[in-house]
């Protein structure tokens, strides 16, 4: 089933239990979604594709959670705990549709085999690493977390 279809399904399920907030931030993540698509669009080309896919979706779902993580930092030091509460509920909702994250020894492994597979000597060819990690682990490493790890691994 692909991510528009757990949408959908996850939207019912919150619907039908009274779940009001996991509701709310379904409805969000389904509008960003159409925001997506109508971006995508090209209208001069007629076989361009007209949907977002899985990995764009992804993508979006991960910058949803960014700016969310942000935002509780800011209203942490305004002392908002509430509405903190509230942003960290969305992360949770939001994150149900990634697939887990890579741990730091994982992500240190796919770092040892990108390094390896590019054949990358020095910090010049960090760029090179980030995109085979990219292009391999694209949604299940968390690339801000990655980069420090890859500069310390080529440096040392």
């Amino acid at each position: 089933m692909g991510l528009r279809e757990e949408f959908t399904e996850a939207l019912k399920a919150s619907m039908k239990a009274g779940d009001t907030a996991t509701t709310s931030t379904i409805r969000m993540i389904i509008a960003k979604l159409k925001e997506l698509d109508i971006a995508r669009r090209d209208l001069t080309q007629a076989d361009a594709p007209r949907e977002a896919d899985e990995a764009s979706i992804q993508a979006m779902l991960r910058g949803m959670i960014k700016s969310r993580r942000e935002s509780v930092a800011l209203y942490r030091q305004g002392g908002r705990e509430d509405l903190a509460a509230k942003e960290e509920a969305e992360i949770a909702v939001i994150a149900r549709f990634l697939p887990p994250e890579l741990d730091e020894a994982g992500i240190r492994a796919a770092i040892a085999d990108a390094i390896a597979e590019t054949g990358a000597a020095g910090l010049k060819d960090m760029g090179k690493v980030m995109g085979a990690l990219k292009a391999r682990h694209g949604a299940a490493l968390d690339l801000a977390k990655a980069g420090p790890l890859v500069k310390a691994a080529l440096a040392g």
